[in-house]
């Protein structure tokens, strides 16, 4: 019974209207890995990074409870790299460089202790890297969920349409699923991209919340209101790890219990945004998780009566 998490390993550095990186860990499977451990473990990591990507880093998720025998470490060679800046609204934001460096000829290996694999969290990859660690796995996961994002829409349309056939649960962001489908309101664009493969469909809207969509229902959630956002990189990461936590400690694949793991994902991405990178996923704990969630419950809970 383990989760397996699929993604990047890497550097970032970032500029926001409150501050200013220098160079600290970032990629998809490392946030998705710091989040979906305060709900599950193991979790199994497939990735790969350079020589120059901090052991340190290494250790602490292994304390986490992540198994590391997946990440390939090419010890002469680069990590992923990027680099942005983020406008004032913290929703649009520039890329100043990126560096694909190991990323570039990755071709991800399974290993034999990860076949008992009953969750499957593909991290935004390219969409036939994805496929290849789907085909890798012997028996299907209980769930397969996947990030993907424009770049591979543009670039790899095909690629990630044979993938979408194969997963369960799609998770993007509002402008992507416009893309994707070619339809501007968000219930068509819904309808469309259902019809490609994936049972549910979780739209993410930043600020603005989250919906949750499968062929008959459709649930909501809104984002916690926060006073400052200071740095939005790994948001949308740390609430699939988030999401794919709750799946995998409840075991629960029901529409209800994705509308609670939505919450769950939400709750995490609002710890995230709070400092750079995942500092501060590093400083909570279950309390402060608890606690998070039921402002979340506090927000959407109410009594109304009609005459």
């Amino acid at each position: 019974m383990s989760l397996v998490v699929v993604g990047s390993m890497a550097f970032d550095a970032i500029e926001t209207p409150f501050g200013k990186s220098n160079r600290i860990v970032g990629g998809a499977a490392t946030y998705i890995a710091w989040s979906a451990s305060n709900f599950t473990r193991p979790i199994k990591q497939v990735s790969v990074v350079g020589g120059d990507f901090p052991k340190d880093e290494l250790k602490l998720l292994e304390a986490r409870g992540v198994n590391l025998e997946g990440v390939q470490v090419k010890e002469n060679e680069k990590s992923f790299f990027w680099s942005g800046k983020y406008h004032l609204d913290m929703n649009t934001r520039d890329t100043l460089e990126t560096q694909l460096n190991v990323l570039a000829n990755f071709e991800p290996t399974v290993p034999n202790d990860y076949q008992d694999c009953d969750f499957l969290m593909l991290g935004n990859l390219n969409p036939h890297i994805q496929l290849s660690v789907i085909k890798q796995i012997e028996k299907r996961p209980k769930l397969v969920a996947l990030d993907t994002m424009n770049f591979w829409m543009e670039t790899a349309l095909g690629d990630l349409e044979k993938t979408l056939t194969k997963i369960d649960v799609l998770i993007i962001n509002d402008s992507e699923a416009r893309q994707l489908s070619g339809q501007f309101s968000l219930v068509k664009a819904a309808k469309e991209i259902l019809k490609m493969g994936p049972k549910y469909l979780v739209i993410k809207k930043g600020e603005h919340g989250a919906l949750l969509f499968d062929a008959n229902e459709v649930f909501f959630a809104p984002a916690l209101p926060l006073e400052e956002v200071f740095d939005p990189t790994g948001a949308g990461d740390t609430f699939a790890g988030g999401f794919m936590g709750h799946i995998a400690r409840t075991k629960d694949l029901s529409f209800n219990n994705m509308k609670r793991a939505i919450i769950v994902g939400s709750a995490m991405a609002s710890f995230c945004v709070e400092k750079f990178g995942t500092t501060r996923l590093k400083e909570i704990n279950a309390g402060d998780i608890e606690s998070r969630i039921q402002l979340f419950k506090n927000l959407v809970s109410f009594d109304i009566e009609l005459d």
